[in-house]
Formats: structure tokens, sequence, C-alpha cells
């Protein structure tokens, strides 16, 4: 091979969280090499026996290993196996692969790059350093989700560290759908041709796509006339219907008491009370009112309407306390603390009440309001429900995969998160599920994307958010 082709060549070494993020992440890299240092294995190894929502993708990742190393000899896995081929997609045949390569890290005790101690990331780092100066002519790049490891992987002298980002669909988070689109002056100004008709108490009006060529089902239309607002419902490759709501009649829709704040809500609220639309991603800074919308719309459509039968609401606790056995009581009972958002919003929707403790109670009783941890949501099947996800910029996409595909029919799937908020060591902005599924499903007609713009809760909460 001459040195060109080798440049060409890359070698990718594994970090372990890059596995637990997605178990199948050494198919990613095409015709390139992939390495896994012996160290990421026994990681794995701790953690596929943890009562912990990542022990299921340990297991996962471990078996997916043994499927392609299983038939290969101890010289062969070092050496390297050859990784399944696909087939590509202008069927011109299937694309060859790189070699997987199992790295024996614990052979070379003394570090090469520098960082002292055992620690399983230095350990990493030194079999990356390693590679890099055995093999001078291949761009050796080990790949990690963890931050503070790619800094100290530059600072040992590896040239080249990135994170993972095969399930990443945008390069910068502004260029993150709202969910809305917004135009300047009068919309109606700028419409040609228009056809309408009449459907029940709304008018569907189509006009050419060239009018809105990047548009996506369920996405709203504002103008700054504070009077237009319209949801598209279908667009095709020359035309584009919406319907005309209004932005009056947006803001007089009401669920449980509670009525919107501003036009953003309102749009909110209008895909909430649609039955219709199974997947509603809430999002927005804190104090926006995406959890008080989300409970206040499905108490409005269990109890008063009838179109489900309970609201199951459910977050992702915080690492440190993933493992909500230390916990006394029953699973709800153990969820409260992580849940209290919730218990704090139905005070607030009941505070005029003579007894707003007891009537919190009667409405969890009456709408069947049940607490459930994302670790014990695998296998279920939920119908006839509103699923309420708290704080779902803590997952990752397979995680929110997992919990999408618990929903069966007649079930209405509610996703609330803060993109600046995000606890997760290894998860940001760009990589949160909650991104991925906005982007991945805002081309799916049963759902709606809407960023809350504007903090509601208080003057103080506003002002923090936009100062701090």
């Amino acid at each position: 091979m001459g040195k060109d082709q080798e440049l060409d060549k890359k070698m990718y070494v594994l970090d372990t969280n890059v596995l637990l993020h997605e178990p199948l992440a050494y198919l990613s890299f095409q015709e390139h090499d992939v390495v896994i240092p012996m160290t990421v294995l026994e990681e794995l190894d701790h953690i596929k026996d943890r009562k912990r929502d990542v022990s299921r993708d340990a297991r996962i990742a471990i078996r997916s290993l043994d499927g392609v190393l299983k038939d290969a000899s101890p010289e062969e896995m070092l050496d390297g196996v050859r990784l399944p081929s696909v087939q590509s997609s202008n069927e011109s045949g299937p694309l060859s692969r790189g070699k997987l390569i199992i790295v024996n890290d614990h052979l070379f005790p003394d570090s090469i790059s520098g960082l002292p101690g055992n620690e399983n990331d230095h350990i990493i780092i030194n079999c990356a350093v390693r590679l890099q100066k055995q093999h001078a002519h291949t761009k050796v790049v080990l790949v990690t989700k963890d931050i503070n490891m790619r800094l100290k992987a530059k600072g040992a002298g590896l040239q080249f560290v990135e994170d993972y980002r095969t399930d990443q669909l945008i390069d910068d988070i502004k260029l993150l759908s709202l969910g809305y689109k917004k135009f300047t002056g009068d919309f109606w100004q700028s419409v040609g041709a228009c056809t309408s008709e009449q459907q029940g108490r709304y008018t569907l009006h189509h006009v050419p796509k060239s009018l809105l060529p990047d548009v996506f089902c369920n996405e709203y239309l504002v103008d700054d006339s504070e009077h237009f607002a319209a949801r598209i419902t279908h667009y095709d490759e020359t035309n584009i219907t919406f319907k005309d709501l209004g932005v009056e009649r947006l803001m007089h829709q009401s669920a449980w008491g509670v009525q919107p704040k501003n036009v953003y809500q309102g749009m909110a609220m209008d895909a909430l009370l649609d039955p219709n639309i199974e997947l509603v991603i809430l999002t927005g800074p804190a104090g926006c009112g995406k959890t008080l919308l989300a409970l206040a719309s499905a108490l409005e459509m269990i109890i008063e309407k009838g179109v489900y039968d309970k609201v199951i609401v459910t977050r992702n606790t915080p690492e440190i306390a993933e493992s909500i056995g230390f916990l006394p009581g029953t699973e709800e009972e153990k969820m409260a603390p992580w849940l209290a958002a919730i218990t704090d919003t139905l005070e607030v929707l009941h505070k005029n009440d003579e007894s707003p403790i007891s009537s919190r109670n009667y409405i969890m009783e009456k709408a069947n309001i049940q607490f459930k941890s994302v670790n014990f949501m695998r296998g279920r099947s939920i119908q006839n429900a509103v699923v309420i996800l708290d704080e779902s910029q803590n997952l990752t996409a397979s995680q929110l995969k997992t919990i999408i595909t618990r929903c069966g029919e007649g079930t209405k799937l509610i996703c609330t998160g803060n993109l600046a908020q995000i606890d997760s060591n290894y998860l940001t902005p760009l990589t949160s599920g909650l991104t991925y599924i906005v982007e991945r499903f805002k081309h799916f007609e049963g759902s709606a994307t809407i960023n809350l713009n504007g903090v509601v809760r208080s003057r103080l909460a506003s002002f923090a958010e936009e100062n701090l």
C-alpha cells in the first residue's frame, strides 16, 4: 500500500461511552478499521449486570461484538476481523468494510501518553497514542463522547479526537426546527395565486410550493400582523395546504382552565388538543409553560373529553440516582422526588380550590395519573393514554426510540425538554435525543414541534433566563 493510500485509511479507537450511546456504533465507520481496547470490553462487562438502563446497551454491544468475533482465533482478533459488508444505496454492489480489531492495552504498562495512574480513560488514551506511533501513515482517531477525555487526549499528544456524531442530524443548534415560521409583515401580501375551501369550522388554503419551499407537516405559520396564524396540513411537489387558524382563535383555546399567554403557547395547545397528532414535542427555556400546557391538555382530553383513559408521566432520573431502588415505597413513591414538577403543576392548576392538595389527589385518581420510571418502560405496550416524557433532553436517541415504540393505538406522546439544561455527561444540545427526534419526525404527519419562545413563569424567571 502506498503512502497516499495509507493516509486515506483511518483507524478509529472507540471509547466505552460510544458503545453505550449506540451499541452498534462500530458498524458506522465504512471502510475504516475500528479498534476496541480490552479496557472497553472490561468496562462493558462491569456495566452489563448493573440495574441501570445502560446495562441493556452494554449487553447488546457485547452480543453484537461476539457475533463478529465468535469464530475468530486469538491471532485473527488481534490482526483484525473483517466487518460484515452492507449493500450500497446505488446498487453498485456491497460496500467494503474495514476490520474490527481487539487490542490488549494491558500489554503496555508504560505510559507513552504521559498520563498518570491506571485510570481506564488514561489506559484507552495511551492505547490510541501508541497506535498513532505504530501506524505513522494512518490517521488514528479516538472517538469518545466524554468532553474532558477529548481534552486530555489532545493534551497527551493525540492528533485526532472526535465526538461520535453519526446520529447527529444538524451541525448547529440554531438550525433546529422551531416548529413554526414567522413572516415579516403581512403574510397575505406575499401570496399570489390561492384557492380555498371550507372544511368544518376552518378554511383550507392551497398555495404554490414555491411560496414556502421548505415546509413540513403540522408546521405553524405566523406573521407580524398578530392576526394571521395557520398550520400546514399537507404538501406535495407543487402545492401546500394549510388550515387558517387565526391568532384570536388560538388565544381563546382553553384546557382545564388554562389559556395561552402568547401565540407560541396557542400553537402548542392546538397541537396538544388534536388527537390526530400523536407526538407533540415542546422545547424552550425554563418557565415557558411546557409542563403546565402538557398536563392541562392531558386532563382536558381525559376527564372532560374522554379521548384517553390515563396519563403516564415519566422522565429520566439523573445518573447519580439512576437506580431508584434505594428509595422507600412503591415505584410511584420512588419516582415522586423526580416528578415534583408534575405535582407542583397540578397544585397550580387547582390553586383556587378550597383544598388544593385534596383536589390534586382527587384529580390524580380521576385522571388515573401514573408515575413510571423510564427504566421500566421497556417491553410495555401502552394503549389509549397520554404519555408525558419530561426532561427528555437528557435521553439519547436510542432511549427515546425505546419509549416511542412503546406507544400503541390511541396513545399520544408529549416530549418536553430544555436543551440548555442537559445533565448527562455525554450529551450536548446537538447530540441529545430530543434534538434527534425533532429533526427525524418533522416530516411525519402525526407529529408537531413547538418551541415555546418566552418565559411566562415570573418576572424574576424571565430576567434570569435572559441575563444569567
